[in-house]
């Protein structure tokens, strides 16, 4: 189309920190603390931006891994899942690792269980 702009990295970054935040937000571990690791996170992922331009559309998926990374350490397993009948509690992966529109997927079923940014659609 004649006009449309591709985004800019700001642009990208503040998406994909607004979709990493409403999932957090969803299971209610969006602290100050929690906040302030996907500050780091977005950081760290601009000058990811600045070195590959064109991996920009990948940042969602980046931050919630990210996010998922930090939070291990801090609380433990994040996002956990919901939606099977696993007994074992499990965090849900990033699908794909390294692509456009990324989801939470169970690990155990396969199943996708929500778009990164609309966990909460997908809490009980």
């Amino acid at each position: 189309m004649v006009g449309m702009e591709q985004p800019t990295t700001e642009d990208v970054l503040h998406r994909g920190r607004a979709l990493v935040l409403a999932d957090l937000t969803a299971d209610g571990v969006a602290g100050p603390e929690e906040v302030s690791l996907l500050e780091q996170a977005v950081s760290h992922r601009r000058w990811w931006c600045d070195q590959w331009p064109a991996g920009a559309v990948f940042v969602a998926g980046l931050l919630a891994q990210d996010i998922q990374d930090a939070l291990l350490e801090l609380r433990g397993r994040w996002p956990l899942c919901q939606v099977c009948d696993e007994m074992e509690p499990h965090a849900l992966d990033v699908d794909p690792e390294l692509g456009e529109d990324p989801y939470w997927v169970c690990p155990v079923t396969g199943e996708a269980v929500a778009a990164v940014g609309s966990l909460a659609g997908a809490r009980r």
